[in-house]
């Protein structure tokens, strides 16, 4: 059973910065790829990014696009995301996912494994 292990949510005000972490248990994931999700208040849980196993390539949500950055470093088992210009919209707990399983990367169904999700409070 991989766990993930998500760190770095907190409070922010409108316009700053924060970087999200997550650790995953299992070295095998470190060569696949892994993805953030972000689930505000009474929504659906929602795709933000993902990237590569090798970190090549990544992917973002349109409204995170150009304020944040998915990245990895695959020596130590771990994702992050560097969020920038953050926006009381961007509020939500955001969860790490891994083990794609095949289909449409931004689909909560493709992903086994699940963070607990770390909290991200933007006040305007």
């Amino acid at each position: 059973q991989v766990q993930l292990a998500e760190s770095g949510g907190g409070l922010v005000q409108a316009g700053d910065s924060l970087r999200l972490s997550c650790a995953a248990s299992d070295r095998t994931f470190s060569s696949h790829a892994m993805a953030w999700f972000r689930q505000a208040p009474g929504k659906e849980r929602v795709f933000v990014a993902r990237i590569s196993g090798s970190g090549g390539s990544t992917y973002y949500e349109g409204s995170v696009k150009g304020r944040f950055t998915i990245s990895r470093d695959n020596a130590k088992n771990s994702v992050y995301l560097q969020m920038n210009s953050l926006k009381p919209e961007d509020t939500a707990v955001y969860y790490c996912a891994a083990g794609w399983n095949g289909g449409s990367h931004l689909l909560i169904m493709n992903y086994n494994y699940w963070g607990q999700g770390t909290q991200v409070t933007v006040s305007s």
